[in-house]
């Protein structure tokens, strides 16, 4: 699956992060944690997931693009939902995140 890694800035010399609270989700059936203040698609990303979803003719990989909603490489399947534009979905505490391998349901889309 993924390996433990953290790609989250912790030291910066302008910038304080201070200390976030962990918010734990599991993403495809495997337990993760996140910080307060993150999105799904930056938790995932400073978990060092960068696979979201796959295009749904091409099935190529999509990943974190655009980080504004605007792109729709981040849909993902969230607590039961399709199409959630998981770089502006804000991480809550026992989220349910799915890798989305299709188009998910049209009246989203």
């Amino acid at each position: 699956m993924h390996e433990s890694t953290d790609l989250r800035i912790s030291d910066h010399p302008i910038l304080d992060f201070g200390n976030k609270e962990d918010i734990p989700f599991t993403f495809d059936g495997h337990a993760m944690m996140g910080k307060e203040g993150d999105t799904i698609a930056s938790a995932l990303h400073a978990a060092g997931v960068k696979i979201l979803g796959y295009h749904f003719k091409t099935k190529r990989p999509r990943g974190y693009y655009c980080a504004i909603g605007n792109c729709s490489s981040c849909l993902m399947i969230v607590n039961g939902r399709a199409n959630v534009r998981t770089c502006t979905e804000p991480l809550k505490a026992g989220m349910v995140v799915e890798t989305q391998r299709d188009r998910g349901t049209p009246d989203v889309l």
